[in-house]
C-alpha cells in the first residue's frame, strides 16, 4: 500500500488561498511517488476575497473549504475530521491563504496566531513523529509552532530573485534556524521531520518551482 498523505489547502488562488500551481505540483508528485493524497481544508470564511485580475480585495465572501474543493476536484474533507492515526505524513502548499486563512501572518507577522485546527494538526503529526512538508510561505506555520526548528523559505537577502526574503529574517526572530537554499533544493530538519522548499518565494521558472516541490514530496514520502 502506498503512503497516505494529508494535503491541507487554504482556498483557491495565490492572493487569498492556496497557490494553485504549488497545490497541483504536490498532488502530481505524490501520485508519481505512489502515495495517496487525502485533501483537507478548514470550513471557515476566507479573510477576504481578492480579484486576481486587478490584485485588489472585493466585497465578496467565500468559504475556504468550498474554494479548496476546486483544486481537489470535489474530493476533500473538513480539516476538523482529519485523524492523524490513519495518515503517514502531512503537506501544506503555500499561497497567501496560509498567511490569511490558516494564520494571521499576513497582518501580524511573527506575532500571528495560527488557527487552532491547523495548529492541532501540525502538533499531532509532530508528536507522532510523522513527516511534515511545507513550501513557499507555509514554513512560517512551523516557525511559529516549533521554536528552534530548521527551515528554508529560500534566501534571506532581498533582491529581484528573492522578493520575500524578509520572511527569513522574521523566522529567525522567532528562534528558528533559516537555511538558504536554491528553489530546486529542500532543507530537511531531521530532528523535527520537517521538509521545506521555497517554491514561489523565488522569482523562478515554473518548472524549477515544480522540481523543488517534487524533491520535498520525495523526502516526505521517504521519511514516512
Amino acid at each position: 500500500m502506498g503512503k497516505r498523505v494529508a494535503v491541507v489547502l487554504a482556498g483557491c488562488g495565490v492572493y487569498d488561498g492556496s497557490e494553485i500551481h504549488e497545490s497541483s505540483a504536490v498532488l502530481v508528485h505524490l501520485s508519481r511517488e505512489g502515495a495517496q493524497a487525502e485533501v483537507y481544508a478548514p470550513d471557515v470564511d476566507q479573510m477576504h476575497v481578492v480579484d486576481h485580475l486587478k490584485g485588489q480585495p472585493t466585497q465578496e465572501k467565500r468559504n475556504v473549504l468550498v474554494e479548496s474543493a476546486r483544486i481537489a476536484r470535489g474530493n476533500i474533507k473538513d480539516l476538523a475530521k482529519l485523524d492523524v492515526k490513519g495518515l503517514d505524513a502531512l503537506i501544506i502548499p503555500g499561497g497567501f491563504g496560509v498567511a490569511k486563512n490558516l494564520s494571521t501572518w499576513a497582518t501580524q507577522g511573527k506575532n500571528c496566531i495560527v488557527s487552532k485546527e491547523v495548529e492541532d494538526v501540525l502538533k499531532a503529526f509532530h508528536a507522532a513523529k510523522k513527516p511534515i512538508g511545507l513550501c513557499c510561505i507555509s514554513p512560517v506555520l512551523a516557525a511559529k509552532i516549533f521554536p528552534g526548528c530548521e527551515l528554508t523559505v529560500g534566501h534571506d537577502t532581498e533582491c529581484e530573485k528573492w522578493p520575500y526574503a524578509k520572511t527569513a529574517e522574521t523566522m529567525k526572530e522567532l528562534g528558528c534556524k533559516h537555511v538558504n537554499k536554491h528553489v530546486t533544493e529542500v532543507h530537511v530538519d531531521v530532528k523535527n521531520k520537517l521538509v521545506t522548499t521555497s517554491a514561489f518565494m523565488c522569482n523562478a521558472p515554473i518548472h524549477e518551482i515544480s522540481d523543488g516541490i517534487g524533491k520535498m514530496v520525495q523526502e516526505v514520502v521517504r521519511l514516512a
